[in-house]
């Protein structure tokens, strides 16, 4: 089973024009040259440099500048200026997307949900950045396919304070997770408001939504995991077989087993399945991909029942627990633009559709022992 149209399948003859992109692109970021042998970062020792990391003021600067710069259509703006009823953050900052390529389909990419996870802002810049300048055949593919909404900081506020969540501003000093406010009876903070309304706008055809994780070891082995590959509505679970006839539990699959199988080939990096609790796979409705999967109807904005399938990368560290040395940061980034860079060439080629979804049981992960839901753990056999 596939999701959509099938584009007609061709041969990567630029196979080495995109992946060559993919670790151009995130040099300038980096403040090194790091070694690119081994998939062992970021160090348990290093030291997080918070002055390096992309602020606020800085996103502001670089997509300012990127759409100054940019050969092939980059438009910045404000949720403001899209004229969405919530359009500022709880702590009254402006909510920034760029959007590239004159595609029918629209993509949604997001990053740093989570103020303490910064490397989603950087890789997204990255991207971006080659989307608006580099005329090779992969990029101008995506351009010619899709119109890329690209949200580099999600979360302004919680990154300014280097905390995972916002804080809400009225009448309390409430901390949200943004990642669990898409939900019945949640949005609590402007910031699910404000991009719920651009999304239900946007209706994109798929989302990719970048993270970090904690430190992280593979199952069996031991070896140091560098990217955990994410579906937030578990494949197989209690939900994800029931929407769309299964079609997202397919390509969802697919998706992840076309960016392990490429990304196998750079030597520093090491993935496996996002789990958690040890053997649990996460079957969570309040995230923002999830609720975009089911298709989430809230305010009335999307009586039509717009849905979308979605994914998430997890690199691992983040700068909360001092993790992230500055050595890990190039190749955090250079993983991230990989796996989004194969992974949109994949969807738009075809390659992506073709691939076989039952080899997401190959990827490596621990024994699955149960669903962790937002109400609790549902047991395997349920």
């Amino acid at each position: 089973m596939t999701y959509g149209p099938k584009p007609p399948h061709r041969h990567r003859r630029t196979t080495a024009i995109a992946a060559a992109a993919a670790f151009a692109v995130a040099i300038p970021f980096t403040s090194g040259g790091p070694a690119l042998a081994g998939p062992n970062f970021p160090s348990p020792e290093g030291n997080t440099n918070i002055s390096s990391i992309v602020t606020y003021d800085d996103l502001i600067t670089q997509l300012e500048r990127l759409e100054k710069t940019s050969r092939f259509g980059v438009d910045v703006f404000t949720l403001a200026e899209v004229g969405t009823a919530v359009s500022t953050s709880e702590q009254g900052r402006d909510l920034y997307v760029a959007t590239v390529g004159e595609g029918d389909e629209h993509v949604w990419l997001q990053g740093r949900i989570h103020g303490n996870e910064p490397y989603g802002t950087e890789s997204l810049l990255a991207v971006l950045k080659e989307m608006g300048t580099n005329g090779s055949p992969d990029w101008q593919l995506l351009r010619d396919t899709y119109t890329f909404h690209v949200i580099p900081m999600y979360n302004p506020d919680g990154s300014e304070l280097n905390i995972r969540q916002t804080v809400l501003q009225v009448g309390t000093s409430k901390r949200i997770d943004l990642n669990r406010d898409w939900g019945v009876g949640k949005f609590e903070a402007a910031e699910s408001e404000a991009f719920y309304e651009y999304w239900t706008m946007v209706d994109p055809a798929f989302a990719i939504d970048i993270h970090h994780q904690g430190l992280k070891r593979e199952y069996g082995t031991g070896d140091d995991v560098t990217l955990s590959l994410g579906i937030s509505l578990a494949p197989g679970g209690p939900t994800l077989p029931g929407i769309e006839g299964g079609a997202y539990d397919v390509l969802t699959r697919q998706m992840h087993v076309h960016v392990y199988d490429e990304l196998q080939k750079a030597g520093y990096v090491n993935m496996d399945r996002y789990q958690v609790g040890g053997s649990l796979e996460i079957d969570i409705k309040g995230g923002v991909v999830s609720a975009m999967m089911l298709g989430l109807d809230h305010d009335g904005l999307n009586p039509e029942g717009h849905s979308n399938p979605a994914i998430f990368f997890e690199t691992s560290g983040n700068t909360s627990d001092g993790s992230l040395g500055q050595k890990a940061r190039g190749k955090s980034i250079r993983q991230n633009v990989l796996a989004l860079t194969e992974l949109l060439v994949g969807m738009a080629t075809g390659e992506v559709q073709q691939e076989d979804p039952a080899r997401w049981d190959e990827i490596p992960h621990a024994p699955v022992t149960g669903y962790q839901t937002d109400t609790g753990v549902i047991p395997i056999g349920y």
